[in-house]
C-alpha cells in the first residue's frame, strides 16, 4: 500500500474481541477480574496502527439484539453456542479504551458490525474529500473478504491475534484457487457456512464450490446454465446437477443472507474519523489499572495537546 493516498481503518470490533477471548489464556487483573479479550484486542489494534500510520479510523460493532437475518431466517447462527459473559463483561472496557484514542465507534440496531463496515467502506470511497481513499478492515474473520478489490483489504489473524495477514485481490485469488473477492459471495452461498448456521447446497463443500465458480463465474449463470441444460452444464456430474437443481431456492437465500450490506443508513462523515490526537497520560492510567505494562511502550506517538 502506498502512503501516497489516504487511509482508512476500520475496525471488526466484536470478530477480533471473540477472537481474542478464545486465542489468549484467561489473563486477569490482580482484582481477579478477567481481561485477555480486551488485552488480545489491543494488541491487534496497536500493531494495525504502527503498520498503517492511517489516517482515518473506525470501530463498528454488533448491536445486540436481533438483526434482519435473524427475521428473515430464525435458525440463523442459532448452532453456535452462548458467548460466556465474561466476554460480554469485556466490550465495555474495549469501547472505553477506544474512546480514550478518541476513534468513532458505529452501531445500528438490526445489523452486524459487518454490514456497518461495508457501508462505511463503500461511503468514504464516495466522498471527494480526497481523490482516493484505501481502507484497510481490521478483522478477527473472514466474512469480510467478500468487500475486497483494488481499494479494499483485509487485515486479519492467521494464529491467535500475534500473526497476522494483508488479505488483497491477490491473496484472495491465491487462498481460494483462482476466485475472486466478487465470487466469495456466491462461493459461499454454495458451500454454505456452518458457523452462521447458512445451509448452502447440501453435498457441495468447498471443492465442488470453487470447481463451480471457476467454471460458471457466477451463482445466476450456473442456474442459468443448468436450467437451460447447456453443453457447457453437463460437465457437472449428474448427482451435482440434481442436487443444485432441488436447492437452487436455497442458495439464493443463502446468498441473501451471506451478503454484506453496503446501503444502511449511517450519520457517517470521514472528517469525523479523523485520527486525532488523545490524552496518553490519561490512556496510561487506564492501561495500568488493567494491569497491561507491557502495552505502554507500544503507544502510538500521535498524542495531542
Amino acid at each position: 500500500m502506498t502512503k501516497d493516498k489516504k487511509q482508512l481503518v476500520i475496525i471488526d470490533s466484536n470478530s477480533l474481541i471473540h477472537r481474542a477471548y478464545h486465542a489468549l489464556p484467561p489473563l486477569t487483573t490482580k482484582r481477579g477480574e478477567l481481561v485477555n479479550a480486551v488485552y488480545g484486542f489491543l494488541l491487534v489494534f496497536l500493531k494495525a496502527i504502527k503498520d498503517f500510520q492511517p489516517d482515518f479510523i473506525a470501530a463498528c460493532f454488533d448491536f445486540p439484539a436481533p438483526t434482519f437475518r435473524h427475521k428473515k431466517y430464525k435458525e440463523y447462527k442459532a448452532k453456535r453456542p452462548p458467548a460466556p459473559e465474561e466476554l460480554y463483561r469485556q466490550i465495555p472496557k474495549v469501547k472505553e479504551i477506544l474512546d480514550g484514542f478518541n476513534v468513532a465507534i458505529f452501531e445500528k440496531e438490526g445489523y452486524e458490525a459487518d454490514d456497518i463496515i461495508g457501508t462505511i467502506a463503500k461511503l468514504a470511497s464516495q466522498k471527494q474529500i480526497f481523490p482516493e481513499i484505501e481502507t484497510i478492515i481490521l478483522s478477527g474473520d473472514l466474512d469480510t473478504l467478500q468487500l475486497v478489490n483494488s481499494q479494499i483489504r483485509v487485515y486479519t489473524c492467521k494464529k491467535g491475534v500475534k500473526d497476522t495477514v494483508l488479505y488483497d485481490e491477490k491473496q484472495i485469488t491465491e487462498r481460494y484457487q483462482g476466485l475472486e473477492p466478487v465470487q466469495l459471495l456466491d462461493f459461499k452461498s454454495l458451500k454454505g457456512d456452518p458457523s452462521d448456521n447458512i445451509p448452502g447446497v447440501p453435498g457441495i463443500g468447498e471443492k465442488n464450490a470453487i470447481w463451480l465458480m471457476n467454471e460458471f463465474g457466477t451463482l445466476d449463470s450456473l442456474y442459468q446454465e443448468i436450467e437451460q441444460n447447456t453443453e457447457k452444464s453437463q460437465k457437472i456430474n449428474d448427482r451435482i446437477r440434481k442436487i443444485l437443481k432441488n436447492y437452487k431456492d436455497q442458495a439464493l437465500f443463502s446468498r441473501e443472507l451471506t451478503k454484506i450490506k453496503r446501503d444502511v443508513s449511517l450519520d457517517f462523515h470521514l472528517k469525523n474519523c479523523a485520527l486525532k490526537g488523545y490524552d496518553k497520560e490519561k490512556i496510561i492510567q487506564f492501561f495500568k489499572s488493567l494491569e497491561f505494562y507491557s502495552l505502554i511502550d507500544k503507544l502510538p506517538n500521535f498524542s495531542g495537546d
